[in-house]
C-alpha cells in the first residue's frame, strides 16, 4: 500500500532558512520554495526537524536546487492579511524527512581551495 500523502520533487529554494529550537532542544528549520512547472510556480512551505534541520542552515542557501521527500498537509494561513468568509485559505506545507544536494550555488571561497 502507498501512503498517498509523501512526496518527493526537486525545489528551488527562496529565502533565507530560519533556524529556531522549541521547547529549548528541539532543533526546526522553515523557508519558502518553488516547484517547478511548465504552466504555474508553486510555492510551498518547507519543515526540517532535528540534525537535518541543522544541516539545512549550514549547507544551503538561496536559489539551490534540492531534491526532497517527505510528507505534505495543508495547514491554514494564519497571518492572512485577506479576509475570505466562504472558504479558508491554505497553504501547502511539507515536512521533510530526506533531502539531497541537486544543484548547489558554491561560493568562491570553496573553489579556490
Amino acid at each position: 500500500m502507498v501512503d498517498t500523502n509523501y512526496v518527493g520533487s526537486i525545489v528551488k529554494i527562496l529565502e533565507v532558512p530560519v533556524h529556531e529550537i522549541i521547547n529549548e532542544q528541539i532543533p526546526i528549520t522553515k523557508f519558502r520554495a518553488q516547484l517547478p512547472q511548465l504552466r504555474n510556480n508553486r510555492i510551498i512551505h518547507l519543515v526540517f526537524w532535528g540534525n537535518l534541520a541543522r544541516d539545512v542552515v549550514n549547507y544551503y542557501q538561496i536559489n539551490d536546487y534540492i531534491m526532497i521527500e517527505g510528507y505534505l498537509s495543508f495547514r491554514e494561513e494564519k497571518n492572512s492579511t485577506i479576509k475570505i468568509t466562504k472558504q479558508n485559505l491554505k497553504k501547502a506545507q511539507i515536512t521533510v524527512s530526506k533531502i539531497y544536494p541537486f544543484s548547489l550555488n558554491l561560493k568562491k571561497e570553496f573553489l579556490t581551495k
